[in-house]
């Protein structure tokens, strides 16, 4: 995934606009009015920690999980009193329930195909405490995705300077993005390359996971960045 930009993923970012901790006030606000006592929260594929960081900050005791050893990495080293591990999110098992499970910034779609979806939905799932809820924010579905865009983000600062430009592609229900960075340090001149390659999972894909999961459905009103949707599901209490 972000092996190779990880140490470049938060500038990246911030030059986008992404709203960390705007979208966790949201979704705590959202947890608070379902959950009043809610204290404990999981970030399924949690990145740099960046999330987590926002999390913890709005009172929440909170644990992360990435398939990133580089992401795991980083997320310690911001957070180093928090517990992240590495993990993938179809087989995941910490032993440990959460009154909120979050999966944000479209990690679910990084298990492609909709078997791999359920799996993931039905780990999250199992890791809630009764009464917990599970929310997740997916990728582009098909009919939103759009193959042949190109893409641009540069970041300015004064020792970092980044092109990263983009290609998307589809290849049946799967869409790939073709990443190309150009990166410059006081060290030198870095070209870089990614492939990320995503299930194109459409709201019906997701509600039948939740169901399979024996959780309820809802979308929800709350927005993330970039407008992506986000919906949400409650383990029966």
């Amino acid at each position: 995934m972000f092996t190779q930009t990880a140490a470049f993923y938060d500038a990246i970012y911030a030059a986008r606009g992404k709203d960390y901790a705007g979208e966790a006030e949201s979704l705590a606000g959202w947890i608070r009015d379902a959950m009043p006592d809610a204290t404990r929260l999981l970030d399924v594929g949690c990145g740099t920690g960046a999330h987590l960081a926002e999390f913890a900050r709005l009172g929440f005791s909170v644990r992360g999980i990435d398939a990133d050893v580089k992401m795991v990495a980083l997320a310690r080293s911001r957070l180093p009193e928090v517990e992240v591990e590495f993990a993938d999110m179809t087989t995941f098992a910490l032993g440990e329930r959460f009154d909120a499970v979050v999966s944000l910034f479209g990690t679910t779609a990084y298990a492609r195909i909709p078997k791999h979806l359920d799996a993931a939905i039905a780990r999250m799932a199992e890791h809630l405490a009764p009464g917990g809820a599970l929310i997740v924010e997916p990728f582009l579905d098909a009919t939103e995705y759009r193959p042949g865009v190109i893409d641009a983000v540069f970041v300015d600062q004064p020792a970092l300077k980044i092109a990263r430009m983009s290609l998307s592609k589809q290849m049946g229900k799967i869409g790939i993005i073709d990443f190309h960075y150009l990166v410059t340090t006081l060290q030198g001149v870095e070209r870089l390359f990614e492939r990320h390659e995503v299930g194109l999972f459409g709201e019906a894909t997701y509600r039948a996971a939740f169901t399979a999961a024996g959780l309820t459905f809802e979308p929800l009103a709350l927005r993330a960045s970039f407008g992506r949707r986000m919906y949400a599901g409650r383990q029966p209490p």
